[in-house]
């Protein structure tokens, strides 16, 4: 029988993350087991937000009873926020945080993240963006000066791969055999820079001073 196999995927999702302030203390602890869990620290920033800014952020929240207590304790001290890549990055982000309710998550879930180093339902110890659309949002929120360009994948990906990326490679590697240099990575890395045909180029104009009257 001949087994059907998933084609190979170039995916890649963001989604935001955030250590609150009561366990910022543990924070190279938590982004250890982040990177160990598969995923890319894309963009990292520590900052205190005021209490209208934790308002602006957890605004579909407003008018919950909690809400007030929410605001107050996002914005009693610094905070770690990061934006984090890998495949279906915002469902595996959640599934490692657990459920929001940390007293649950130490019965349920009790590897989870929240589980660890959570208190309770308000004090959870770390944040995760519910969807992708909300992941956008809130990280642009986060890091406004963050452009967020839309990611090739699966055909995308391929056809980007094969019309900038392997062209150059191809030539570079062909250069490295007739070379034959003693260090080939350091070699091909120098030949990728050198003849990155996306690198910029400077048009030198002559400007001509004006006579003075």
């Amino acid at each position: 029988m001949q087994m059907l196999m998933p084609e190979p995927q170039i995916a890649v999702e963001r989604t935001l993350a955030l250590i609150k302030p009561d366990v910022i203390a543990k924070e190279e602890e938590i982004e250890d087991i982040i990177l160990r869990s598969g995923f890319l620290i894309v963009q990292k920033r520590k900052l205190q937000l005021s209490p209208e800014q934790c308002s602006n952020f957890y605004a579909d929240q407003y008018g919950k009873m909690f809400f007030p207590n929410l605001t107050a304790y996002m914005s009693s001290g610094p905070l770690v926020a990061m934006v984090l890549a890998r495949h279906c990055a915002v469902s595996y982000w959640k599934e490692l945080l657990g459920p929001s309710n940390s007293i649950k998550a130490r019965k349920t879930h009790p590897d989870s993240l929240r589980a660890i180093y959570g208190t309770d339902d308000l004090r959870n110890a770390l944040h995760g963006s519910h969807n992708f659309s909300s992941a956008e949002r809130e990280i642009r929120f986060m890091f406004p000066e963050v452009i967020l360009e839309p990611i090739p994948a699966r055909q995308g990906a391929v056809d980007y791969l094969n019309l900038y990326v392997n062209p150059t490679l191809l030539a570079g590697l062909t250069a490295l055999c007739k070379e034959k240099p003693a260090d080939p990575m350091t070699w091909l890395a120098e030949w990728l820079i050198e003849h990155n045909p996306n690198k910029p180029r400077l048009q030198h104009q002559t400007i001509e001073a004006e006579p003075r009257g």
